[in-house]
């Protein structure tokens, strides 16, 4: 399908302009390996620019035209920018799928939380007028205490390729809902629609290597698909996929006999003995026929449920030297081929399918006998490759689960809805899904612990990031304050 790319500039100050450098960076549409395009190469002469003219925005006319306006004036300019994204929604979601690689229907869902995260926030920036004056209660009946909340100024807004449009807007919208100017630098792997913005805003985007557990009690078909969209959904690209799958196993009596019992090494036959009692074997082989039905193609193909990654080696001859990328294709498979090397099994895909002689495409891979010193496991892969690893009891679970230097997310599959709740509790991360994988709303917070990062996105404290907070204290006596003597009595 042919998609026509708008030859953007930089948006600065109001107005279109070309780069001080001159300079742009090809864009290339993983799917065909095609240059489709170019974006402009901004350079650090530029950021001065855009800074220079965020600090005027912020203060121009006394901050009354934005960063000291209401909240309900804000607002209004919020919903506009919802209004706008959902009347160009089929075109912004063409113009993320043949960026990013995303599938077309994924791209359109995309568009509809950008509309609705504006929405929200627009909604938060008019509570911000109730909150102004927020009394403060203090011991002593001579003074009085109230809190303003004030915008930050003017903020840097770094968004990564995966989510160009959606990331951006967990970051611009609070920002502008505070009163905050901004100077938004998308990734250059995918960043065409995001100038449909036309704004100007650091962050940085939280990687994970997050384990899902999936318990004996539960209905095999609805944990396959949600383990499976856990991890590959957004072609795998996505930080919090739950790649690291930890199926339970039960140590049956009757087991530790017949281990006892025979001269064979017990570690063998017991993990054999245990594969046959436990939910694990018909489990990876629902999830291998679950696999063999997701839809491979280009992502503007009907049906299509896995596009290509993001970049290839290919790609590297094209871009612009100032700029260095992950080439996510030659990255993936590498990974897979250590994993293969370090004594691991594929079980299920692996290689390039073979329908599809161009693009940037990865099978959805399933690797099994993991052991916990594979790269495979402690290393974040941003491709569709999940490996699994067996439990035999809860604590287990979640020792194996925490024993990662990340800490963005963890899910939980099970029907005992008590021991969902002591799982969820002892998650080492900032976001636990239960009986689920990967659901995200702009109303609740989002962030990790430990090398996932900290603060939190959306929410109420999404906005909080971009406000700071001003007390004002007022002596209202009518008395002294009497700790000095005045002169009259000296």
């Amino acid at each position: 399908m042919a998609i026509h790319l708008p030859n953007r500039q930089l948006f600065i100050d109001g107005e279109w302009r070309e780069a001080v450098l001159k300079k742009r960076i090809p864009v290339i549409n993983p799917a065909t390996e095609q240059i489709i395009g170019d974006i402009p190469a901004a350079t650090a002469e530029d950021v001065e620019i855009a800074v220079e003219a965020a600090k005027k925005a912020f203060s121009r006319n006394k901050g009354k035209d934005w960063s000291s306006a209401s909240g309900a004036y804000r607002a209004k300019y919020l919903r506009a920018i919802a209004a706008k994204i959902t009347e160009r929604k089929s075109e912004l979601g063409k113009l993320e799928a043949i960026d990013s690689g995303k599938p077309l229907d994924e791209a359109l869902w995309d568009m509809d939380d950008v509309a609705g995260c504006f929405e929200y926030y627009a909604d938060l920036a008019e509570g911000l007028d109730a909150k102004q004056k927020a009394p403060v209660s203090l011991p002593m009946e001579t003074f009085k205490s109230y809190v303003l909340k004030e915008p930050l100024g003017v903020v840097a807004l770094i968004t990564p390729w995966n989510y160009p449009l959606l990331l951006a807007t967990w970051k611009v919208a609070p920002a502008l809902a505070a009163g905050c100017t901004a100077i938004l630098k998308p990734s250059e792997l995918a960043s065409v629609y995001v100038f449909a913005l036309k704004l100007l805003p650091v962050s940085m985007e939280l990687g994970g290597k997050s384990p899902i557990i999936v318990f004996e009690d539960v209905d095999l078909d609805k944990a396959a698909e949600w383990t499976l969209f856990g991890c590959f959904w957004t072609n795998g690209q996505i930080c919090s996929a739950t790649s690291r799958l930890l199926v339970h196993v039960s140590v049956m009596p009757s087991v530790l006999n017949a281990c006892q019992m025979t001269s064979q090494p017990k570690a063998k036959i017991l993990f054999t003995l245990i594969f046959q009692e436990s939910i694990a074997s018909e489990f990876l082989d629902r999830l291998v026929k679950w696999t063999k039905k997701i839809k491979i193609s280009d992502p503007f193909k009907e049906g299509c449920r896995l596009g290509p990654v993001v970049s290839g080696g290919q790609a590297s001859g094209c871009l612009h030297p100032t700029f260095s990328i992950s080439l996510l294709y030659d990255k993936t498979l590498k990974f897979i081929a250590t994993a293969k090397s370090e004594g691991a099994t594929i079980l299920s895909g692996g290689n390039r399918p073979k329908h599809l002689n161009k693009g940037f495409f990865v099978e959805p891979t399933i690797i099994t006998d993991v052991t916990t010193s594979m790269q495979i496991w402690r290393e974040e892969v941003f491709g569709p490759v999940l490996c699994v690893k067996t439990f035999s009891n809860e604590d287990e679970a979640i020792e194996l689960a925490n024993d990662t230097h990340y800490g963005l997310g963890a899910a939980v599959i099970s029907n005992d809805p008590e021991r969902c709740d002591r799982v969820a509790k002892a998650f080492r991360s900032g976001i636990v899904w239960v009986n689920c994988s990967q659901p995200c709303f702009c109303q609740a917070p989002w962030g990790g612990i430990k090398r996932s990062g900290f603060g939190r996105d959306l929410g109420e404290w999404g906005l909080e990031n971009y406000l700071s907070v001003k007390q004002v204290t007022q002596y209202i006596s009518d008395e002294p304050w009497g700790w000095y003597q005045p002169p009259s009595k000296l």
